[in-house]
């Protein structure tokens, strides 16, 4: 059992789109499809359960990894810290789920789901094929996002709106730059603002630094209206539900 834990670990390495990782892919969509179906219990003491839980196990999962990495003494400042914008909603995912704050839901529908769906699709998990620790807690983080954004829409009726777009994607450059200056201080790539990372992700398709920067942003906002579509195509034929009403969601904050 120690086996799946150690850091020279001898296994098989993670293939990309194996069955092992179809199959991770699928336990994610059901959990999180699981989780949209139980928002109908929100006003129950089992809902109060199911998002305390969540929020549990983003937060325990999180602290394992970083137990991990020191443990076998491979934590770095360089890419360690909170700063991915993956470990920025994992703890924002929990904090949301504890305290049911909208303008977390914002964010995290938008930049937590986008940002986690590339590592769900294309994981840096290296020499660490399933069942090591490494992968499970991988997609356990990042399927735990998705997980609790759809919790909360499903079980709050909460959505985003057009100006939740206008604000991510001005706080997320303000973040950007941001990190950037983190990185040049301290020599890390959080964001990969300096440079593309060593596995491959979407950035390969985008082109050479710092290019590939204006892409991505792109990209993005290709993905945010994807994700938004579905409350457009609502709105649309629901007028008496307007997606111009920027205060409905406030009622859900108490």
């Amino acid at each position: 059992m120690i086996q799946y834990f150690a850091s020279d670990y001898s296994g098989a390495p993670f293939v990309l789109f194996d069955s092992a990782h179809w199959t991770a892919l699928g336990v994610v969509a059901l959990v999180v499809a699981a989780l949209g179906s139980l928002g109908r219990l929100h006003t129950t003491k089992y809902g109060t359960w199911i998002r305390y839980g969540l929020a549990t196990l983003l937060i325990i999962n999180e602290l394992a990894r970083q137990a991990w990495l020191i443990y076998y003494d491979e934590w770095t400042i360089q890419w360690n810290l909170p700063l991915h914008l993956c470990s920025i909603f994992v703890w924002l995912s929990a904090y949301m789920l504890l305290t049911k704050n909208h303008a977390i839901f914002e964010f995290a529908y938008f930049l937590g789901i986008a940002g986690a769906l590339q590592p769900l699709l294309t994981p840096d998990a290296g020499k660490y094929g399933f069942p090591h620790f490494y992968p499970v807690q991988l997609f356990i983080s990042h399927g735990g996002i998705i997980a609790a954004v759809v919790h909360m829409a499903a079980s709050l009726r909460w959505r985003p709106y057009w100006s939740s777009i206008k604000k991510v994607i001005i706080w997320g450059n303000v973040y950007l730059v941001f990190i950037t200056v983190v990185n040049l201080l301290i020599g890390s790539n959080y964001l990969y603002t300096l440079h593309k990372p060593h596995v491959m992700t979407l950035l390969d398709f985008l082109g050479p630094w710092p290019w590939y920067l204006i892409s991505a942003e792109i990209v993005a906002l290709g993905i945010f209206l994807i994700l938004y579509s579905p409350y457009l195509i609502k709105d649309r034929f629901n007028l008496g539900d307007s997606g111009n009403n920027n205060d409905i969601h406030r009622l859900h904050n108490d």
